[in-house]
């Protein structure tokens, strides 16, 4: 929300969906009156200058419906704002209007504008200053009540939103199962890390591996403990590399991704061998009894990533796979490498 406008905008869309959820599984629907249901009165910050009507105001804000505190002075209004955003600002101040619309930060409240006379002149200012909303100091308390309980409203709408795309920016970076890095962000954020390499002249290196023979495994232990076995993977995939530089990602039913930045051929050949003794040194467990696991790896290692190479993490990633599939066709539990440039 950049300006009052687009926020006047934005509400209007915000409420005409809450009055006419849009056509979506029964699901979705369902969650987002869960969330709605669930999530605390937004917090607000009164910023009303004139006594009496600050105390009308606070008589009619319920618990339920806004977490506020009122403040008398402007500057400590602003003061305590900036300390702690308040999506909802109620306000008979046209320049705590101004004086909020001119700040810049990420998020911005929405503010319901009293003004002292309920005309079309002092809605207009109210509403060119920045407000979002407006409302004569002598509407009716059904009116006050209606405009608090609309900004409220989308407030309450904001939230949920910010919520449900944090998550879904979560959900979409991690696979449900194993909570390694998904298929999706191995494809968004591998080209990224090639070209990082590139960038600064530096080695990196991609191990592919691939449960072996775990169509038995999911015959022999059903799908959940096919399942188990899978997170189990990735967490012992996880916990052998180094945290917060290298990074696993599963890309497919039972294969994984390493990726090890700034990680020359032969460090990734001992990390990849690494890999497979954690792997099949110890058995899994699932249902209380001991699962025999091994895994395959294929590696291509780079000692500096070349600068201007077209397409690079996708010929990395054939490399990978290709070695992969020696060490599946040569028996499996094994790694099979390859340097970037040199004989497969």
């Amino acid at each position: 929300m950049a300006s009052g406008g687009q926020t006047t905008v934005i509400q209007r869309i915000l409420e005409r969906r809450a009055e006419r959820p849009p056509s979506t599984t029964e699901e979705t629907t369902a969650s987002i009156a869960v969330m709605l249901r669930v999530v605390p009165p937004p917090k607000a910050l009164l910023a009303i200058i004139e006594p009496v009507l600050r105390q009308q105001i606070e008589r009619r804000i319920l618990g339920d419906m806004l977490d506020f505190v009122s403040v008398a002075d402007e500057n400590e209004a602003l003061r305590r704002f900036v300390a702690e955003f308040r999506p909802v600002v109620i306000t008979d101040s046209l320049d705590m209007v101004r004086r909020l619309r001119a700040r810049r930060g990420e998020r911005t409240p929405i503010i319901l504008y009293i003004a002292d006379l309920d005309d079309s002149v002092e809605r207009e200012a109210g509403l060119v200053a920045g407000a979002d909303d407006c409302v004569g100091r002598r509407a009716s308390e059904r009116e006050l009540d209606a405009r608090i309980a609309a900004a409220r409203r989308v407030a309450e709408l904001e939230a949920v939103l910010r919520i449900t795309l944090a998550e879904n920016r979560k959900l979409s970076a991690t696979d449900d199962l194993t909570r390694v890095a998904s298929r999706r962000f191995f494809s968004k954020h591998f080209p990224r890390e090639m070209e990082r390499a590139a960038r600064y002249g530096r080695g990196l290196s991609l191990v592919l591996c691939d449960i072996d023979f775990f169509k038995n495994l999911n015959d022999t232990l059903g799908h959940a403990g096919g399942d188990q076995v899978l997170r189990q993977f990735g967490s012992r995939l996880q916990h052998s590399l180094r945290r917060g530089i290298d990074w696993v990602a599963r890309i497919g039913g039972e294969e994984f991704a390493v990726v090890l930045p700034e990680t020359t051929y032969e460090h990734a050949l001992e990390v990849a061998r690494k890999l497979r003794v954690a792997v099949a040194s110890t058995p899994f467990t699932y249902d209380r009894k001991n699962v025999e696991v091994t895994a395959s790896f294929g590696l291509c290692g780079l000692d500096r990533v070349p600068a201007g190479e077209r397409q690079l993490a996708q010929r990395v990633l054939k490399i990978a796979d290709a070695a992969l599939y020696r060490s599946k066709n040569g028996g499996r539990n094994r790694v099979t490498a390859t340097m970037f440039g040199g004989p497969p």
